[in-house]
């Protein structure tokens, strides 16, 4: 290699990416070269930043998810091993005066807007409610045993023993605590309380008619049905 053309290189080496066009231009007798080496880095450059900017956003857009009422959760979430995806998010409403209660969350194997294939679902499901105000633990007991007097009539004596074992687990709710229910075919219910794990109330056939109050033909409000089914969360 040409001395002159060494010594350049050498320089070239040891600047800095916006010195080595002037240092090209001052100093090599292969100009056209080195200068298109330089366009070349700088090619480099502004493709990385675009890649690392795609991927900011694309990690923002999983980390946001969905959010109603100022809470927010995760597109997706992990379960004794199975991965969930958000089928829906649903508010519930009290009183005349339409006050805002709860957010519920409902995580599924796979998203359907069909509520009997959600019910009859053998996979694993997460059932999330956010409190957005404090609630008594008589008035949380009272909504229960009516929601499965709803789904279940004739009120059988093992399903309502085991309504009673969920009451037995509840306590006074403040704002922003939750109330977590996992359901695992072939188990039953765990329940979670504001992090907590209770217990599992088993039998599928208590999953079924837990998932009724819900998604069946008379949940606590149509417009938390609709929220959970995909539909908007107001």
């Amino acid at each position: 290699m040409a001395p002159d053309l060494r010594e350049n290189l050498d320089m070239t080496t040891s600047l800095g990416s916006a010195n080595r066009s002037k240092a090209c231009v001052r100093r090599s007798v292969h100009r056209e070269v080195c200068e298109n080496f330089t366009l070349y880095q700088e090619g480099v450059v502004r493709t990385a930043s675009a890649i690392n900017g795609l991927l900011l956003t694309l990690t923002m857009a999983v980390a946001q998810g969905k959010e109603c009422k100022g809470v927010n959760f995760p597109d997706r979430v992990e379960v004794g091993g199975s991965d969930l995806t958000l089928n829906g998010l649903g508010l519930q409403k009290a009183t005349f005066l339409r006050v805002d209660v709860y957010v519920v969350a409902l995580y599924v194997t796979a998203t359907s807007r069909d509520p009997d294939a959600l019910i009859r679902s053998d996979g694993p499901q997460e059932l999330i409610v956010h409190f957005l105000r404090s609630v008594g633990v008589e008035d949380v007991r009272k909504q229960w045993s009516r929601d499965f007097a709803h789904v279940a009539p004739d009120r059988p004596i093992s399903l309502m023993q085991r309504v009673a074992r969920l009451n037995s687990w509840l306590s006074d709710v403040k704002r922003d605590e939750r109330l977590t229910f996992i359901r695992q075919p072939g188990e039953g219910i765990q329940v979670i309380v504001n992090g907590v794990v209770k217990g599992t109330i088993p039998g599928d056939d208590f999953s079924r008619d837990f998932m009724s109050i819900w998604l069946g033909a008379t949940p606590p409000s149509p417009e938390l049905r609709r929220g959970l089914l995909g539909g908007k969360c107001d």
